[in-house]
């Protein structure tokens, strides 16, 4: 398996910034990864895409597009999102994915998922 530890939520004022990290750990390194991003989902809502980064693409979400930025190091399994003029509508659980490709003849993806960390935007 292929474990995700976050960090980096907290509580922040209309305006501010938080930056969240993401490691990967484990079997990890018995696969090939393919992308590493960042969902969010709200109480009675969707999960949805925030950033995701696979290879050197970048996908960003209509709605944080010019505010937040992704990057992975990929020496180290990890990925990043610097998040700016966070607004309340940011708040959310903000989960790190990983999608990995199994090395081999059928190249088998896997998708893992952190545990999330809490991103409150209130006055």
């Amino acid at each position: 398996q292929v474990q995700l530890v976050e960090s980096g939520g907290g509580l922040v004022q209309p305006g501010g910034s938080l930056r969240l990290s993401c490691a990967a750990s484990g079997s990890v390194f018995k696969f090939d990864v393919y992308s590493m991003g960042w969902y969010r989902q709200a109480p009675g809502k969707q999960r949805e895409l925030v950033a995701e980064s696979p290879g050197g693409n970048i996908n960003y979400a209509a709605s944080v597009k010019g505010r937040f930025m992704i990057s992975r190091d990929y020496a180290k399994n990890e990925v990043h999102l610097q998040m700016n003029s966070l607004e309340p509508e940011d708040t959310a659980v903000y989960y790190c994915h990983i999608a990995v490709i199994q090395r081999g003849e059928l190249r088998q993806r896997f998708d893992y998922w952190g545990q999330g960390t809490q991103v409150t935007v209130s006055l």
